[in-house]
């Protein structure tokens, strides 16, 4: 079994920056990649940033591009999401996603509880 905390988000004005958490645990913690989710009211999920866990390489979404910053701390089983100029449209629950065998974030994949970022104009 993993487990994900998420912690971070909060209200914050348009232009400012908040950085997320997902701390993970478990007995047989091992991840593939670790990404961040974001979903507003009415709409899917969309994968926001994904890292490969021991490689690095990351990937970003269109949408946050140039602004936000996926990174990882081995030692420490954590993931982050450093986010800067936040827009209004930035606003979502975010959530943190462990993929542990190599299939992406289907079904086998943990996922944290989901953290609220309001992004005021």
């Amino acid at each position: 079994q993993v487990q994900l905390v998420e912690s971070g988000g909060g209200l914050v004005q348009a232009g400012g920056s908040l950085t997320l958490s997902c701390a993970a645990s478990g007995r047989t913690f091992g991840a593939s990649k670790m990404g961040w989710f974001r979903q507003a009211p009415g709409n899917e999920r969309t994968l926001v940033a994904t890292i490969v866990w021991y490689g690095g390489m990351s990937y970003l979404a269109d949408s946050v591009k140039g602004r936000f910053i996926i990174s990882r701390d081995i030692a420490k089983n954590t993931v982050y999401l450093q986010m800067n100029s936040l827009k209004p449209e930035d606003t979502a629950v975010y959530y943190c996603a462990v993929d542990t065998t190599g299939a992406g974030y289907g079904s086998s994949a943990y996922w944290g509880q989901g953290i609220q970022v309001t992004v005021s104009s």
